[in-house]
């Protein structure tokens, strides 16, 4: 392992729970589930169901895993220590694409909501900047505005459940529309694996691992409570939204909790609603920064990365460098990109993450154990399915990203001098 600067351990329990409660929140209850409906209908909610049982697989996984390796880098360095260096480069590799293009997407989502019409992309590219700058100024800043936008976001997600509820709107026949299994079983599981890509926050808190405070206790307690919030939250929008507006409405609208709101009698909350959008998808934005560059740091201390992205900001105490450097992708992205169906193409990265996870902790010894084998056995083979059953288009960009990235290490290894290119 490389000698540079550790990162300071100024993160409890509440504010690691908060992170990883921020990122999935922000993601999923704004972007994931109109193309959920288009792909499943009604079918979601059984859709959500297999969403969350492998969302709790991975979490199981990655919090033994994170118990025994308490340091930056989640899965990547999971990978390498129970499986290899290729097992680590290919979970950190599809970690960063992944979730770079998801960076991009929540900035783009931020301003749909925020942004007066034509100015999208530049008030994209401002919040990425203007994120990073909180990022960069130590874990301490970020946790503290993850805490404020949480909060913020619940507040609004609590008006509008209120507010279709307490109207005319809702309809308890169009949560089974034309039936939970209209769109078959490939539907439902292309439904799943989208909506997988909003329960993915709680690796934002593994990634962390070296910023926690006693970290064999407070990552599997943190991840734990995250999830289970986050699982409750999501079913409750779910059903709000199917019984307001049916599958068909959801699917047509890329705003589908504001229309909810907007079709009852108190459609005056629907601004708040929109509001809420905004600061959950900044809330998302913020963790997504924070953890691509812990594992950015992490896979630049083994040279999986430049190398001089491994370096810790003297007084912050944060991977400046790594942080800066993904910032300008993510605004180039925003600046050219189209990032519609970039949930597909993180759930195709991030699904190969945990694929890698569920197979090292499958390998640890007894003394490590805090849960079954059979736990990783089914994460693992619910995220080969779940990658299968993605939109077309996704599958070929991701395969096609990480044939880029074995292409790189192959060469850097070459370069190196290495004996073996599979070291």
């Amino acid at each position: 392992m490389s000698n540079s600067p550790a990162l300071a351990r100024r993160l409890g329990t509440f504010d690691a729970s908060l992170i990883g409660l921020g990122s999935m929140i922000g993601a999923g209850v704004f972007a994931a589930f109109t193309p959920a409906a288009a792909a499943a209908g009604s079918g979601l909610l059984v859709g959500l169901v297999v969403a969350a049982f492998v969302a709790f697989c991975n979490a199981t996984s990655s919090a033994q895993l994170a118990a025994a390796y308490p340091t930056s880098g989640g899965t990547y360095v999971y990978g390498r220590e129970r499986l290899g260096p290729w097992f680590g480069f290919l979970a950190g590799w599809g970690f960063v694409i992944g979730k770079t293009a998801s960076a991009a997407a929540m900035a783009m989502t931020f301003a749909a909501y925020a942004a007066p019409q034509g100015w999208e992309r530049p008030v994209a590219i401002a919040a990425v900047v203007l994120l990073t700058a909180v990022n960069y100024h130590g874990v301490t800043r970020t946790a503290g505005l993850t805490r404020v936008l949480v909060v913020a976001v619940l507040i609004a997600l609590a008006i509008a459940v209120a507010a279709v509820w307490g109207g005319s709107g809702p309809d308890f026949g169009n949560l089974v529309g034309d039936g939970l299994l209209a769109h078959g079983w490939y539907g439902i599981l292309q439904s799943a694996g989208l909506l997988f890509f909003a329960f993915a926050g709680y690796a934002r808190i593994a990634t962390m691992g070296e910023e926690v405070r006693e970290p064999r206790r407070t990552i599997p307690r943190a991840i734990s409570i995250a999830l289970g919030i986050t699982i409750l939250i999501y079913a409750v929008i779910a059903v709000t939204l199917l019984a307001a507006i049916g599958p068909d409405g959801i699917a047509e609208n890329t705003t589908p909790l504001a229309a909810a709101v907007e079709q009852g009698t108190f459609a005056w909350a629907a601004p708040v609603v929109r509001v809420g959008a905004a600061v959950a998808s900044l809330g998302a934005l913020l963790a997504l920064i924070a953890g691509l560059g812990r594992t950015s740091l992490a896979m630049a201390r083994e040279h999986d990365l430049l190398h001089a992205l491994a370096a810790v900001h003297p007084k912050y105490k944060v991977p400046h460098r790594a942080e800066m450097t993904l910032a300008v992708v993510i605004c180039v992205i925003v600046a050219v990109a189209d990032l519609r169906g970039a949930i597909g193409f993180s759930s195709f990265g991030v699904l190969l993450y945990y694929l890698v996870a569920n197979i090292a902790a499958f390998t640890q010894p007894a003394e490590d154990r805090r849960y079954p084998k059979a736990l990783q056995v089914a994460g693992a083979v619910a995220c080969v399915v779940l990658v299968a059953t993605l939109p077309p288009l996704s599958v070929g960009l991701g395969v096609l990203m990480f044939v880029v990235g074995i292409v790189y290490r192959l060469l850097r290894l070459r370069r190196a001098g290495h004996g073996s290119t599979w070291g």
